[in-house]
């Protein structure tokens, strides 16, 4: 269990948000670690593990002119593909993966190119998604060693959208409740 899987389990139980998560290269390792956290079943409601192209059009809606044309291992798959979960689970945020983790290159794409993406609610001040938001990785190590920072991504990412989502009062009574810290 991570410290960032840690702290998004705290700030959904805090904000009482749901997360749903589609994953790719990562193979389930994402939900994994989200469910690792004691107190995950009331924020984490469940996962998509598309592994195989055609899953990502028939379970999450990518769109499939995007996937023949583009591949899996795109940052606009990624975006529906967190997009998709959100909206096939029913949660407030959804998280995906994608990419190629080796040993051979895919889809055109070198071994290490990843693509996280996060996709949360509409914002008020803004009116634009409270996610919405890709990050293009390109990673050294094994196949192991990218998954891994895939999962430890995708969770960043969230994380970082949960906490600038956060009122300072939400911040201070998140602060109260978990001892100061």
């Amino acid at each position: 269990m991570s410290s960032t899987a840690t702290d998004v389990v705290r700030l959904l139980t805090v904000k009482g948000g749901t997360l749903a998560v589609a994953e790719s290269l990562t193979g389930g390792l994402v939900a994994a670690e989200i469910t690792s956290v004691p107190g995950a079943s009331k924020v984490f409601r469940g996962s998509v593990t598309a592994y195989a192209t055609a899953l990502k059009h028939e379970l999450l809606g990518v769109d499939t002119t995007l996937l023949a044309a583009r591949g899996a291992v795109d940052p606009q798959v990624a975006a529906q593909m967190a997009a998709g979960v959100r909206k096939a689970l029913g949660t407030d945020w959804g998280i995906a993966t994608t990419g190629v983790a080796g040993p051979e290159p895919q889809d055109g794409q070198a071994v290490g190119t990843v693509f996280v993406a996060v996709d949360g609610p509409l914002r008020a001040d803004s009116g634009s998604a409270g996610g919405g938001k890709v990050e293009a990785l390109r990673l050294n190590g094994d196949r192991e060693e990218i998954r891994r920072e895939s999962v430890r991504s995708v969770l960043a990412l969230l994380l970082k959208e949960l906490a600038g989502e956060q009122t300072g009062n939400e911040r201070a009574q998140d602060t109260e409740r978990n001892g100061g810290f």
